[in-house]
């Protein structure tokens, strides 16, 4: 559709998510779509055909929720869009307006099921979060029916949304492109052993089950656990970094998205071992999917849906995320299957490339806008 102008917003996520600008503003700059986004960054620019409209970074969270959406809302109307696609449930309000403002088409973009995160935030007393949850569910379901199209990250998430005459999910496969000139460095012939784990080091991750699994491993490798994320709360990084197993651990901090598959290759496992939270139990990662386009086999949480994706592909081991030792004996099985580790590897890969793939998801997007538009 040449000419149509698209406004993404966001007030959360960067200017450069993966989900937001990588996958869906590129993939629609790339079909002829003028695409800007407004996000929080350090200046108006066009990157890879995206303008991007700068929002200045939120002093604190309050700030960000109550005062940043009222610039968020004067930004979008000087854009003149044809279709507004927002990301965040606090910019529901937004969305509102602009419809009642603009009458153009508003796409509600749910990257998660808020109600269920509620329910594992530590920083919201435990009384109250079943009534916020409740709340928050009831802001989606009347909000929504303002707007003209909802885009869920998963089916799961999708469900909440049975009601709407256009609810779709895309979801968060990895680019093949950028997983396609990988080069597997296996370590098989070498003393160790490497498990990598790329995301948000959190209590709720499983972080500490994983580095407890490495103080029981009893191998003749020196088996080392690699962490690329941000450690939250900082009293947590100063808890896991007192245990044993962080002796083989490496941190090496937040990592860029093109790093991710240069990383990824040069260890031998990735390790997904998130505890059964109500968010986590249908959630669909990225990293699961990223370690797969990698070539890597998977330990990977036993929920219903994970263990069907491992299973179904025979591309890894699935565990009880909250038994250290059942990790532990995970790494030692690969460690001492590796033929069978790199076959599951294989067919990880071959998976992504055939199904698990953001080229074959964003036809849906696409679809949608046509439609939209």
């Amino acid at each position: 559709m040449p000419n149509k102008k698209i406004c993404h917003i966001t007030t959360v996520h960067s200017s450069f998510d993966v989900r937001i600008f990588h996958k869906e503003c590129k993939t629609l700059v790339k079909v002829g779509y003028d695409v800007t986004l407004v996000a929080q960054h350090d200046k108006d620019e066009v990157v890879n055909g995206v303008k991007i409209v700068a929002l200045p970074t939120p002093k604190n969270r309050l700030h960000r929720m109550c005062i940043l959406p009222l610039k968020v809302f004067s930004l979008a109307l000087k854009q003149k869009a044809d279709l507004y696609h927002f990301h965040d449930p606090e910019l529901m309000p937004v969305g509102i307006l602009l419809k009642l403002f603009t009458g153009k088409r508003i796409i509600y973009d749910v990257h998660e099921d808020y109600a269920k995160q509620i329910l594992s935030k530590p920083y919201i007393p435990k009384i109250a979060r079943r009534d916020i949850a409740f709340l928050i569910n009831l802001m989606e379901g009347i909000s929504s029916r303002f707007f003209d199209a909802i885009v869920t990250a998963t089916d799961d998430i999708l469900k909440n949304f049975s009601y709407h005459k256009k609810a779709i999910s895309v979801k968060n496969f990895p680019i093949v492109a950028d997983f396609s000139d990988i080069k597997r460095n296996t370590n098989d012939n070498k003393g160790f052993f490497n498990l990598i784990y790329v995301g948000g080091l959190t209590e709720i991750r499983g972080i500490t089950q994983m580095i407890q699994a490495l103080e029981f491993i009893n191998s003749q490798k020196v088996v080392k656990l690699i962490l690329c994320g941000k450690f939250y709360p900082q009293s947590y990084e100063k808890q896991i970094k007192s245990r044993k197993g962080f002796e083989n651990v490496e941190h090496l901090g937040w990592i860029r998205p093109q790093e991710v598959p240069e990383k990824t290759t040069q260890s031998d496992v990735g390790i997904i071992c998130f505890l059964p939270e109500p968010n986590h139990i249908n959630a669909m990662p990225n990293k699961l999917f990223e370690y797969m386009a990698c070539g890597l086999p998977v330990i990977a949480s036993n929920f219903t849906l994970w263990k069907e994706i491992v299973e179904e592909n025979n591309c890894g081991i699935c565990v009880n995320p909250l038994n250290p030792k059942e990790i532990t004996k995970a790494i030692e099985y690969l460690i001492e299957h590796p033929d069978e580790r790199r076959k599951m590897g294989e067919n990880g890969r071959k998976a992504v490339l055939e199904k698990y793939n953001w080229e074959e998801e964003s036809l849906k997007l696409l679809t949608l806008y046509r439609q939209l538009c």
